[in-house]
């Protein structure tokens, strides 16, 4: 009896210790997420994946023999400083140790960069980056940046990462009215892509931005395209490849308030619709769906928990939708983001998962999101984790950069369970599994 009070009281005065150093770092959310239960996971604890000293954007394809290829962007220097490139690493130990990294583009060459994956059912992978094809530099306002403008080049590798194609294809991105308004009236395009591409439909498809405008936070004015590849898994000559842009029109997806529609990301639904999340300043990410292959999307409006339910709060990140496509979540779906109305880049810690499942409307179908559950956390309230990726290998996966040090980590399954719980609180509604059946 006595031992299980001292137990008590040592919990209690943890978790007071643990809430006033959230508060030291301006943060209570950080304690609050070490305090979950299932509590949140710690990013140091992750397997470290390797890097030139900048690393972003570490995204993983699962290969037929169960070998990880993991891209990143990566260089000597800061973000968008000379020598920014693309490479690739290969793990076969679910990332807790990799090989040496390989140049997709090398260093010395014109910038590369936020490459993106894409395995092919027969096995080749191809990967999709910004590139500075004319090698231009100081383009922008007097500055040094030329990783958001050139050309949508690709290249392929047919075993496994550990060679790439010696020669890169460009994509005949469609001018739109965001190139033709940018400074250089599209002569210059602008533009990077963020998440993986997806198969829809037995069509590739690939989310970017547009960029129309920069200023003093570097982009001012933004929308969201995609890329529609229609020939991917049965075309092996690369230079057959048939690309469409979408949406149809001049102009890309936009926010309702605010000139910032940035890295959208794109799911597929059980009846053959799309639904697409991406970023604003407004405090909110965005949400929208197309029942008709991309070529129209429904109004822009603020991303809810459900139909008529409340915003998602959300600062300017990446914020990413996946459909579990493995286990015992097959056919549910898992939302990042930092659930906090931060208009700036910062607020990117603690990260959480929303749960998800399909729910019928007269429109079709719709996500319906449970409560937010705090996935991983830095000790450090100023950390800035983002551009995640989903790996399912029996159990999920998640990789994460915070720009300098990318890693792996493995979630807990009875975090992961607990996003489809009903929740203890006032949170927004849990995504009930069994909702589908009864509507």
């Amino acid at each position: 009896m006595h031992r299980f009070h001292l137990g008590v009281v040592t919990v209690i005065v943890a978790a007071v210790f643990l809430v006033a150093q959230g508060a030291e770092r301006g943060d209570s959310r950080i304690a609050e997420a070490i305090n979950q239960k299932p509590a949140a996971v710690d990013i140091s604890t992750g397997y470290v994946i390797p890097d030139e000293g900048y690393c972003d954007q570490p995204y993983v394809v699962k290969l037929k023999d169960g070998v990880w290829l993991c891209t990143m962007t990566t260089g000597k220097g800061h973000e968008g400083k000379r020598g920014q490139h693309i490479v690739s690493a290969r793990s076969t130990n679910k990332g807790k140790s990799w090989t040496k990294l390989v140049d997709i583009e090398p260093a010395d060459g014109p910038e590369a960069s936020w490459v993106m994956p894409y395995l092919t059912g027969y096995g080749r992978v191809y990967v999709f980056y910004t590139y500075n094809a004319a090698n231009i530099r100081k383009v922008i306002g007097g500055g040094a940046r030329v990783d958001t403008l050139g050309r949508y080049a690709f290249k392929y590798s047919d075993d496994g990462g550990k060679t790439w194609s010696k020669n890169r294809w460009f994509i005949p991105v469609r001018q739109t009215n965001a190139d033709t308004r940018n400074p250089y009236k599209g002569k210059i395009r602008f533009f990077w892509g963020v998440g993986k591409p997806i198969t829809h439909k037995n069509a590739m498809y690939l989310g970017f931005t547009k960029v129309e405008k920069f200023g003093a936070n570097f982009i001012a004015i933004s929308e969201g395209w995609f890329l529609r590849c229609d020939n991917i898994e049965t075309q092996r000559d690369p230079g057959k490849l048939k690309w469409r842009t979408l949406p149809d029109g001049d102009d890309g997806l936009k926010s309702p308030k605010g000139p910032i529609a940035s890295e959208v990301n794109l799911t597929s639904l059980s009846d053959g619709s799309l639904f697409c999340t991406y970023r604003t300043v407004a405090g909110h990410p965005c949400h929208a769906y197309s029942r008709d292959d991309g070529k129209t999307w429904t109004k822009s409006a603020f991303m809810t928990y459900g139909p008529k339910g409340k915003l998602v709060n959300h600062p300017r990140a990446a914020n990413f939708v996946r459909k579990l496509t493995e286990g015992p979540y097959k056919g549910r779906y898992i939302y990042w983001f930092h659930n906090n109305q931060t208009p700036g880049w910062n607020g990117r810690n603690p990260c959480y998962l929303l749960g998800g499942i399909e729910v019928n409307r007269p429109d079709g179908k719709h996500i319906q999101w449970g409560r937010p559950v705090a996935v991983l956390y830095d000790k450090n309230s100023k950390t800035r984790i983002s551009y995640p990726d989903f790996i399912w290998d029996d159990g999920l996966y998640i990789t994460e950069t915070q720009k300098s040090i990318a890693r792996v980590h493995k979630i807990p399954d009875k975090l992961l369970q607990s996003l489809w719980k009903k929740p203890q609180s006032k949170h927004a509604p849990a995504a009930d599994p069994d909702a589908h059946q009864r509507r």
